[in-house]
């Protein structure tokens, strides 16, 4: 018995021993062993890894099993594989190799890897943090050479406490270059970096590209401020870096530590953030209705291409440093704004406004006001002033490479000279003449500026001019409201004038109208009373037409009666002849039986009467109506004869001769 229970101690004994030696180690298939060699000959004169066998850490990793040491000879340190999860990224701290060379920051990466260290070595791998990363897997890597920085922990072996404090600033430096994740450019995690906040409604704020500043590699020269494109040639391998991923390629390529050129567009890059950090910028858009004209520090030196006559600057060839010739049309650019900047310039028509009131969205006229004039007449307006302007595209390389951009343009050249032609205007100018000839001033303007503006390639559209005023604040321009207050009313008792002549006009127009709609109501009537005008009139010549006939007919009657009348007093003048010649006798036979005074008279009644009577009885007018001819005397010596008959029948006494003789003393007249 107490040989059974002394055999079995001795087997414990003997398996303890056997462990405690390091004899028989058993590694986990999860885990790898680190050996390191504790006693025999040689030591090691320099570095931490045994190459030859030496004393101290072997270069070998021990994998999963069983594994045979001489007894108490050897140390074998279990540690856990090194794992990289997905999408990340593991970096390398190297504690035994060549030293560093000056001004290298980074160890080289070999190609043997880090997963056997004595080929690192032997390769002439460095010391320190290596260019080389580890990408997501598992791998069993010799930690006590390597010491493993991951996102989560640092996969290391006895490490010291200035080792710990080393490789704890460099996880963190990582930390906040966010060195354990790829570049992605375009996603949420570049939105983040980018250090341009300005955003645009029309941007998309995940549109960024990456500007890459590289950490390491020999430096640029004294006048350069970004460093030259590179092995971006994927024909020539052993120099396509790939973006800068393969960094012992782009450093063959002739690659030097500075900010880069090249820049990173869309997709995921996995760079070593100790050898280059990734800013996020926005990519430059130029929008239409504008060109960019790039100012380039980048490039080499180009050949003047603005002209002998031109001596504000050198105008190069696109790639080039100094103003490029050709502008950027619109577009969307992945522009490197540390080697260069855009200039945008707008090739639309756009207004500048001298108004403290009133600034534009693009910002050019927000240093402008009003153009203070002092008038003929000594009166000191304010005049706001609008001005559109137009330049070529073609000529907007000359307008920045002249002034710099708009603004400057605005501000330095085009407010002084504007100002200074209107404040010139207004000297030759009362103000009641600034406001009446607004509009031949500003058409003069236009004009006289025209060339002005073209001897700085700019093309004047048209200047266009406010009213003046006064300032509020102060007394010349309370006067200058009072004469504009004047002349308001001026207008508007002209404007009430017009009015009232329109008025008078409309009324006239009215009455016009109401006497057409009663002349239109009573067309009837005046139709009738025109066809009964005409009627009458018609009748009146046909009245007139009757009355002349009946008139023609009554002369021609009268014509006829006068002419039987005549030849009747003809035949009864015949017959009162012969009576008379009878009575003649008569009267002479009593004339001669009669004398004195008395028969005289008796004669002279009797022979009236009966001259009477014949008359009556002849219906012969006293005054004849056809007047005696040359048969005159001839009748009036027939009467004669016939007074004297009867005056000899009347007297009987008297003799024809002494009557005769009395009636020749005294003829009668021959109209009685």
């Amino acid at each position: 018995m107490y040989l059974l229970i002394a055999s079995a101690v001795t087997v414990v004994m003997l398996v303890i021993l056997i462990f405690a030696s390091n004899a028989i180690v058993y590694i986990p298939n999860d885990r790898v062993g680190i050996v390191e060699r504790l006693w025999g000959a040689p030591s090691l004169t320099h570095g931490l890894i045994a190459l030859k066998g030496e004393v101290g850490f072997q270069p070998q990793v021990l994998r999963g099993g069983l594994h045979y040491f001489f007894p108490f000879q050897f140390r074998v340190h279990k540690v856990d594989l090194v794992t990289i999860p997905q999408g990340e990224l593991g970096y390398i701290f190297a504690r035994d190799g060549n030293e560093l060379t000056d001004g290298q920051a980074l160890g080289a990466i070999v190609d043997a890897g880090v997963e056997d260290a004595a080929a690192f070595l032997k390769a002439g791998g460095q010391k320190g943090p290596q260019r080389a990363i580890i990408r997501e897997g598992t791998h069993a890597i010799n930690v006590a050479q390597f010491a493993i920085i991951t996102a989560a922990r640092v996969h290391g072996l006895l490490l010291s406490d200035e080792e710990k404090g080393t490789i704890e600033q460099m996880g963190r430096v990582l930390g906040e270059r966010n060195g354990f994740m790829p570049v992605v450019i375009g996603g949420n995690a570049s939105v983040a970096g980018v250090t341009d906040k300005s955003e645009r409604a029309d941007e998309d704020p995940r549109d960024v590209l990456g500007v890459v500043t590289i950490h390491d590699g020999p430096v640029l020269p004294p006048d350069e401020i970004v460093a030259p494109r590179v092995g971006d040639d994927p024909a020539n391998r052993a120099t396509f870096h790939n973006n800068f991923q393969n960094i012992n390629a782009f450093l063959r390529a002739g690659g030097r530590r500075g900010r880069q050129h090249q820049v990173l567009v869309e997709g995921t890059y996995y760079l070593n953030r100790l050898f280059g950090t990734v800013e996020f910028i926005r990519k430059t858009i130029v929008p239409v209705g504008s060109v960019g004209v790039v100012v380039s520090y980048f490039g080499k030196a180009g050949a003047d291409r603005s002209g002998d006559g031109y001596s504000h600057g050198e105008l190069v060839d696109n790639g080039c440093r100094g103003v490029w010739k050709e502008p950027l049309l619109p577009g969307k650019y992945a522009f490197n704004t540390y080697a260069g900047k855009i200039q945008l310039v707008p090739t639309t028509n756009f207004i500048l406004k001298w108004s403290k009131e009133i600034t534009n969205a693009h910002k050019y006229d927000e240093n402008l006001s009003e153009v203070a004039l002092i008038t003929k007449d000594a009166f000191e307006p304010l005049m706001p002033l609008s001005v559109v302007v137009h330049i070529d595209y073609r000529k907007a390389p000359l307008v920045v490479q002249r002034f710099g951009d708009i603004k400057r343009l605005v501000d330095q050249t085009l407010d002084p000279m504007v100002s200074a032609y209107f404040k010139n205007t207004g000297q030759t100018k009362t103000l009641i003449e600034l406001l009446q000839e607004r509009s031949a001033i500003q058409e003069k303007a236009s004009i006289d500026m025209q060339g002005r503006f073209a001897a700085y390639n700019l093309e004047l559209q048209e200047v266009l001019i406010g009213t003046p005023h006064g300032n509020p604040g102060d007394a010349s321009g309370q006067r200058i409201d009072t004469i504009l207050n004047q002349l308001r009313d001026r207008q508007v008792a002209k404007e009430q004038m017009d009015t009232y002549d329109q008025q008078q006009q409309a009324a006239i127009k009215e009455r016009t109208l109401r006497e057409a709609q009663a002349r239109t109501q009573i067309q009837t009537e005046l139709t009738k009373s025109e066809i009964n005008v005409k009627i009458r009139t018609n009748e009146g010549d046909a009245a007139i037409a009757a009355a002349t006939k009946e008139a023609e007919v009554i002369n021609i009657n009268a014509e006829a009666e006068r002419k039987r009348q005549i030849a009747v007093g003809e035949g009864k003048a015949a017959a009162t002849e012969s009576v008379g010649k009878a009575e003649a006798s008569a009267i002479r036979a009593k004339a001669d039986a009669l004398t004195g005074e008395g028969a005289r008279m008796q004669l002279i009644n009797d022979l009236g009467r009966q001259f009477t009577d014949a008359l009556r009885e002849g219906q012969i007018a006293i005054v004849p109506k056809i007047a005696l001819g040359a048969d005159g005397g001839n009748a009036l010596s027939t009467l004669a004869q016939l007074a004297n008959a009867f005056m000899a029948e009347k007297l009987e006494g008297g003799t024809a001769e002494n009557w005769q003789s009395s009636f020749n003393g005294k003829q009668p007249d021959e109209h009685a």
